[in-house]
């Protein structure tokens, strides 16, 4: 009773720290139905807001002090669907308003807009300013409007990747690393202040894919050939006016005047829906007060969602992936794809009887190997017993392809970075840090190989030779993993696409690595269609959190006591290298004049956490930051 007390107390101030500023949107949406006439109309004109990032797994939390969660691409792209089905529907606006997108979202979202074509619907797109990749996923649309003195940066591609060796040094840190593969450069960031051929080789590849696949987007939307699609390239940016002279956009109109010019063309009387196919889930009117009591009654008194129509579950593998559980505070869930939530949602699938297919949507540059493997033992599961396919999201590499070895059909979208068969390990010596503070360690060891992942000092031949030992098992495994389930696919001999090597999706689908280019939709279109489905729905397992879950104990804490005490009988405990004053201190000021690269860092400083911590890991082969 006292526990269920305090989940009450704990509640009721969290909404009431809510309640203020969703009182104040609820206000603002009426307002703005009302100044526009109410939304009651034969014909009315959806408006979209793609801002920042677009997350993949869907979230049903409330906006916290204001601010809204981040929009998923699985709600955008249902919101789309929606309009495009919608009779009252005659055209579409989408306000881009520094959109920051993944290769493969942008591909995804540029597809989903050209769809309105099939309907006869118009879409419209405004923005301050567009780069290449936000350009691309413009050119999908009817109509490309940018303000005056805005800019269209049409520049191509810049990719960069951060060399922390000299970073490590200065704190007195070396990195002891292994790799399995050629390509598989994961370690390079650590021990080398440059990439080695090999790397630079694999990077050329790489970006060579993602600008042709541009490119084409480009050249086939603007009815331009790729020829000229260069040339403009390399004589970008332009102004606004430049952009329209060229073809490149097709008007030039402050935003008052472009929404006045679209309502003239589709009359006055036509409404424009500023948040069309938006889901509440506190659904407050603004001129009652009092429900936000009923919300909190219906959170205390939660009544679980029973599922009989046939589904087709969506199971998301996004961000690094790792061992345990995710945590859930009042400001979301822990970031990061664990292995035990994982686990759980794919048995959930498998055992549902409702549930009649399953896309595993992946965003991940890969991680555990261990986690990676209790995520792909669960994937097997739901294999046996129906239809499991895979959809890859802007990156599905290392582990993160790992996981999809028990899939039938993989998509990915033809600019999806993905493969990197290949492991790396090793270990952070940090005794140069403790000479700095004027600290010696003294040990005794009992056992020739007791020492072997301390941070004192490099491997000895010995310890070299097991932790070596202990990688190419691991590789031989993932390179059997991949044999067994891609079998006479596969266009080349395994070792010769394996090694760490890092493809494209258009180009992995020619090595055999995947089976169809295509989206988030289309797999689950694909994946009904091979479940022999007519009508069903679509979920999300595990259920995006909601503020009740937030404060209610999941339960999922099984492995996490595991992995902390073995952490600490090998000595791999996990460190917060964010917390080093070097990088304290650096970090916010490169942020306030370099952003992107300061991201960059703290990336790659956590995956030297995660090396760390594993002692053998999955991951891409390094932060490659392309702008």
């Amino acid at each position: 009773m006292r526990r269920v007390n305090r989940l009450t107390t704990s509640l009721m101030a969290t909404l009431a720290l809510l309640a203020a500023p969703t009182l104040a949107q609820a206000q603002l949406k009426e307002a703005l139905r009302t100044l526009r006439g109410g939304t009651d109309t034969a014909k009315q004109i959806a408006h979209f807001k793609i801002k920042g990032a677009l997350t993949e797994t869907p979230t049903n939390l409330p906006p916290l002090f204001g601010s809204e969660p981040p929009l998923s691409l699985k709600a955008l792209l249902e919101r789309f669907k929606e309009a495009r089905h919608d009779d009252g529907i005659v055209a579409v606006v989408i306000d881009m308003q520094s959109a920051a997108l993944g290769f493969g979202q942008l591909q995804e979202i540029h597809e989903a807009i050209r769809k309105f074509a099939a309907v006869d619907k118009e879409v419209y797109i405004h923005a301050d300013s567009l780069s290449t990749g936000t350009y691309a996923l413009a050119t999908g649309a009817s109509h490309i409007s940018i303000v005056p003195t805005g800019e269209l940066w049409l520049l191509g591609l810049y990719g960069e990747t951060p060399y922390l060796r000299g970073a490590l040094e200065k704190i007195g840190c070396v990195a002891d690393l292994e790799q399995c593969g050629d390509f598989k450069t994961a370690s390079e960031p650590l021990t080398r202040t440059g990439p080695s051929e090999a790397s630079r080789e694999m990077t050329r590849w790489l970006l060579d894919g993602i600008y042709d696949e541009l490119i084409e987007i480009i050249a086939n939307a603007r009815g331009l050939s790729a020829d000229r699609v260069r040339t403009l390239i390399d004589n970008g940016p332009f102004l606004a006016d430049e952009a329209l002279e060229a073809g490149l956009i097709d008007s030039v109109k402050h935003r008052q005047d472009f929404i006045a010019d679209i309502q003239s063309r589709y009359g006055r009387a036509t409404k424009v829906v500023t948040d069309y196919g938006e889901k509440d889930p506190f659904d407050i009117k603004a001129d009652n007060f009092f429900a936000m009591f009923e919300v909190l009654m219906k959170l205390l008194n939660p009544v679980p969602k029973v599922y009989t129509k046939p589904s087709v579950a969506i199971v998301y593998v996004e961000g690094t992936i790792m061992p345990g559980a995710a945590e859930s505070t009042p400001f979301g869930t822990t970031a990061g794809a664990f292995s035990t939530t994982i686990r759980k949602a794919l048995d959930k699938a498998a055992k549902d009887d409702s549930v009649k297919a399953v896309v595993l949507r992946i965003d991940s540059p890969g991680g555990s190997a261990l986690a990676s493997e209790i995520i792909l033992d669960a994937t097997r599961r739901v294999a046996a017993r129906k239809p499991l396919v895979v959809s890859m999201g802007n990156v599905a590499g290392s582990g993160g392809y790992y996981v999809t070895c028990a899939a039938e059909t993989i998509f990915a979208d033809s600019a999806t970075i993905t493969a990197s068969i290949g492991v790396v390990g090793g270990k952070i010596v940090t005794t140069g840090l403790w000479d700095k503070l004027g600290i010696n360690w003294h040990a005794v060891q009992r056992g020739q190989m007791a020492a072997m992942m301390s941070t004192a000092d490099r491997f000895s031949d010995a310890e070299r030779a097991k932790i070596r030992h202990y990688m190419d098992t691991v590789y031989e495994v993932f390179k059997k993993h991949v044999t067994d389930a891609r079998g006479d696919r596969l266009a080349k001999p395994i070792d010769e696409i394996a090694g760490g090597r890092v493809f494209t999706g258009a180009q992995a689908l020619e090595l055999g690595l995947i089976d169809k280019i295509g989206g988030l939709e289309e797999a689950i279109r694909f994946a009904s269609q091979r479940a022999n489905l007519g009508q069903y729905e679509i979920r999300v397992i595990p259920e995006p959190k909601t503020i009740f879950d937030l404060f209610v104990p999941s339960g999922d804490d099984e492995y996490a006591s595991l992995q902390a005490s073995s952490a600490y009988v090998t000595g791999r405990m996990p460190i917060d290298l964010l917390s080093v004053p070097l990088f304290q201190t650096m970090l916010p000021t490169i942020a306030q004049f370099d952003p992107l690269r300061a991201q960059a860092i703290m990336r790659s400083l956590k995956r030297i956490e995660l090396v760390h911590k594993e002692g053998v890991v999955m991951i891409m082969p390094a932060e490659l930051l392309i702008r």
